[in-house]
């Protein structure tokens, strides 16, 4: 692989996680403003029109080799767009921050165990030494500086939401390698069209259960944001980026999600920038670097 291509994924990989710590506040700041199956399913129906757009042709094209695979990425969408999102947001309502930071930088192991039950990758020693490293970053941002508080961790219901959603997410992961030979919009398309089929019905049954609860004008604001980054230009970047290095190593980047998000708490919540906030972004970066020398090495 060329230089050239490798560092094409790894920007892909950097904005895909930035946009993805973005969601993370996106999603805090929802909360009184709108549900978080409406965030769900407005994001997806806000992509789908603009996918009408910018698609057309390439789904066209691409036809008739997307409709031979039509079930097969009808669950990737299912599992990586819809079912992921909607853990997410609902963990948020029974568990703390540093369960939901701690668990989502789970995500990496969970793909680097696929690849190699799956496609039968090579795990080296560098790269668990690197997974290892970058998880040490994701705790220390999701403690505050305070690992001690690992051992406070109480298990609920937001933490299996949170566990099953990166499963999820790590199944789709390694989904992409398995990918029909279309274009990135192409396929995205029709994710994008399952992820918001599968919403519905799930939407229902919040509002059957609570009721419909009109989002507010920050709501649709948040439903604009999240439907340009994290759900439009994060996916198409990582479904890129997959494609150019693999699931095993794009997959490390995730660690840089709650790094993200705690620098974008700092600056769009004014939150204090810590020392352990400096520390952990070292540890993640570093971890990274690890892998990547793993990689190279197996």
């Amino acid at each position: 692989m060329s230089e050239t291509r490798q560092w094409r994924a790894y920007g892909m990989l950097i904005a895909t996680t930035w946009c993805w710590g973005l969601n993370a506040i996106i999603s805090r700041m929802a909360v009184g403003e709108i549900t978080p199956m409406q965030l769900v399913t407005f994001r997806w129906l806000g992509v789908l029109s603009l996918l009408l757009v910018f698609a057309r042709g390439h789904v066209a094209r691409d036809w008739p080799l997307l409709r031979a695979h039509l079930p097969f990425l009808f669950l990737m969408g299912a599992l990586g767009f819809t079912a992921f999102n909607a853990l997410f947001y609902h963990a948020g309502h029974y568990t703390s921050a540093i369960n939901i930071g701690i668990l989502q930088g789970s995500i990496p192991i969970f793909v680097l165990l696929g690849s190699l039950v799956v496609l039968k990758h090579r795990i080296g020693v560098i790269q668990w030494s690197g997974v290892a490293v970058t998880l040490l970053g994701v705790a220390i941002v999701a403690t505050g500086g305070e690992l001690g508080e690992l051992g406070n961790l109480a298990v609920n219901r937001g933490d299996g939401f949170m566990l099953v959603a990166c499963f999820f997410y790590a199944a789709y992961s390694i989904g992409l390698t398995r990918r029909p030979n279309v274009s990135a919009l192409a396929l995205f398309a029709v994710m994008a069209i399952a992820a918001w089929l599968v919403s519905l019905p799930l939407v229902a049954i919040e509002t059957w259960q609570q009721g419909w609860l009109a989002p507010t004008s920050k709501g649709w604001l948040l439903v604009t944001l999240v439907t340009l980054l994290p759900s439009l230009i994060a996916q198409l970047f990582f479904i890129n980026g997959v494609a150019l290095i693999g699931p095993g190593r794009a997959g490390v980047f995730v660690n840089l999600v709650p790094v993200f998000a705690a620098l974008m708490a700092v600056l769009l919540l004014q939150e204090r920038f810590e020392i352990y906030h400096a520390l952990a972004l070292a540890l993640v970066l570093g971890g990274i670097a690890l892998s990547e020398a793993g990689k190279s090495r197996n």
